[in-house]
């Protein structure tokens, strides 16, 4: 606990102390009447939380707490086994990625719009918790088995696992609460995932040399059945609290359409320049995971010394992200709108890659990832998913899952097929910062561009200009 907190805890303690007391509750009559009602009106005015939401913002904090968490501890497994196959291996990996997403996509999209959520969540985490311990014994036979092989496959499950677990989160919690309720409690619910991921980077660094590697998906295992706990404590939440006693919306679908998607992204200027926004992204991105992989093959041959490398990467990267969303991204998208938050946000990451092509060591390596991946996640994410705001539900819901699913992964293989090219050529780490650096340029530009479309204009609910 630092001196801040120390602060706020003792004048805590003192107002409570004061508040009770019989000589302040004499002189305020109406507070020693209403006590318990006083404090949860001061609660309320605190934390924007109802007395009924609360049991649910627990359980939505919770569940977004967890499966954070456990994506944060396999994902420095899934990394150190690119990182053991080494950089070649990746062209492949994306590529297997990329058709797997295109192939699946759309049996999710299948799936959600057939069945309600309160069946279809839970049995989807139950089926990816079986997949883990299927997975411990081909790790635990990791130094027998060709890491090419086994790389590949992880690789792509966890690409799945993102798809079928991980994202299908705002989906279901957005089906539970109202849009004013999503305004007030949803900032509350996204400090759980980000607290999660920092937990399981954390995790993951501290178990990784006392149980080993294959364990490790065990602890996943655990995470998610804790997981699946709150979801069905907030489906029952739900029954009882429909949203505008809508109790049949418990047994909704969720809805979209994969193909759907790429018709409105293809028609809409705004859509395709949020797609190419998350193209240049990636390139940023993909540029230095490139060099991060090669960092993890030349200077940590053991697999727990790697895993415990991408574990440091990840938990300083979201540390530094949660800085930025307590201290940054809210003021920034209030005050100045998402295309100039997203436009700042590139500039820093232009400094930092110009920054890395002047000194191309490692470890400024690894600080231009954690700078660029923090701010990324930490302001550009919230920002771009704050433009689907500018379209109607059906093309959002639609536009949305094929940019970030098709184009997404199609734009990593791209990317990581160019690198390969560069780097049998002979590129070096100042090259590829450099090229990186330009990508980042653009995105300042496109972003700035933004601003003058007529959907930033706007209402929330406008349709996509053609």
């Amino acid at each position: 606990m630092d001196c801040g907190e120390c602060r706020i805890h003792v004048t805590s303690i003192a107002a409570r102390a004061c508040y009770a007391s019989p000589q302040f509750s004499a002189r305020i009559p109406h507070l020693a009447a209403s006590d318990p009602a006083a404090r949860h009106g001061r609660a309320e005015a605190i934390t924007g939380i109802e007395r009924h939401e609360w049991p649910a913002v627990i359980l939505a904090f919770a569940y977004f707490f967890l499966v954070l968490a456990a994506y944060y501890v396999l994902r420095p497994v899934q990394q150190q086994l690119s990182a053991a196959s080494g950089v070649q291996a990746l062209l492949p990996f994306y590529t297997a990625t990329f058709i797997a997403t295109v192939v699946l996509t759309p049996v999710y999209g299948w799936l959600v719009a057939r069945f309600p959520r309160k069946r279809f969540v839970p049995v989807v985490y139950v089926f990816f918790i079986v997949n883990l311990l299927a997975f411990i014994p081909a790790f635990r036979a990791q130094g027998t088995l060709d890491p090419e092989i086994l790389g590949a496959v992880f690789f792509v499950w966890m690409s799945v696992f993102n798809l079928f677990v991980v994202a299908v989160f705002w989906s279901f919690v957005a089906d539970i609460f109202s849009a004013d309720q999503a305004y007030r409690l949803f900032g509350i619910v996204a400090l759980g995932g980000t607290l999660g991921a920092i937990a399981g980077s954390l995790l993951t660094k501290w178990l990784v040399h006392i149980i080993g590697i294959a364990p490790l998906l065990a602890v996943a295992s655990v995470l998610l059945a804790g997981a699946v706990a709150c979801i069905l404590g907030l489906v029952g939440w739900s029954r009882r609290h429909p949203v505008a006693h809508d109790a049949a919306r418990n047994e909704a679908v969720i809805g979209g359409g994969f193909w759907a998607g790429a018709k409105e992204v293809a028609r809409s200027r705004f859509l395709r320049r949020i797609a190419i926004l998350i193209v240049l992204g990636d390139s940023v991105g993909g540029v230095l995971y490139n060099l991060q992989t090669d960092i993890g093959h030349h200077y940590y041959p053991d697999g727990a010394a790697r895993t415990e490398f991408f574990a440091n990467v990840d938990a300083a990267t979201n540390v530094l992200m949660a800085l930025l969303q307590i201290f940054v991204t809210r003021v920034a998208l209030t005050r100045f709108g998402p295309a100039p938050s997203i436009a700042g946000t590139e500039v820093v990451k232009f400094l930092t890659l110009v920054t890395l092509a002047l000194i191309g060591q490692p470890a400024a390596v690894a600080a231009a990832l954690i700078v660029t991946r923090a701010g990324s996640y930490g302001i550009n994410n919230p920002a771009i998913d704050s433009l689907y705001t500018r379209v109607d539900r059906e093309t959002r819901y639609k536009a949305k899952g094929f940019i970030d699913t098709a184009i997404w992964r199609f734009g990593d293989v791209v990317v990581v097929a160019t690198l390969q090219v560069l780097r049998d050529f002979g590129a070096t780490t100042p090259l590829l910062a450099s090229l990186a650096s330009l990508a980042s340029i653009s995105a300042v530009w496109l972003a700035w561009r933004l601003r003058t479309m007529p959907e930033m204009a706007g209402s929330a609910q406008a349709k996509p200009a053609s």
